[in-house]
């Protein structure tokens, strides 16, 4: 098994913390009031609460400041060697 460079690994995570960002603030937008009312929206598959989904976007943000700091770790750490080596 190949372990991919910490900065790929960032980016993958940053682009997968972008989609669900995107699916989290669809499903707030579209989060529609049913007869008990309580707050869901019917994504295709599942009805997710408002809550929920207001959760998702919380998590979608702090999984993408850890990527962004992953990246930038990676970034600093390349930079050092670059300048140990030069």
């Amino acid at each position: 098994m190949q372990i991919p460079p910490s900065i790929i690994s960032g980016q993958n995570g940053f682009q997968s913390a972008q989609s669900d960002l995107t699916q989290a603030t669809i499903d707030v937008a579209g989060a529609s009031q049913t007869v008990s009312g309580t707050t869901t929206v019917d994504n295709g598959t599942t009805q997710v609460s408002a809550t929920q989904a207001l959760v998702d976007v919380t998590q979608a943000g702090i999984n993408a400041q850890a990527s962004a700091e992953e990246i930038q770790s990676s970034s600093d750490m390349v930079g050092s060697i670059i300048n140990i080596k030069v």
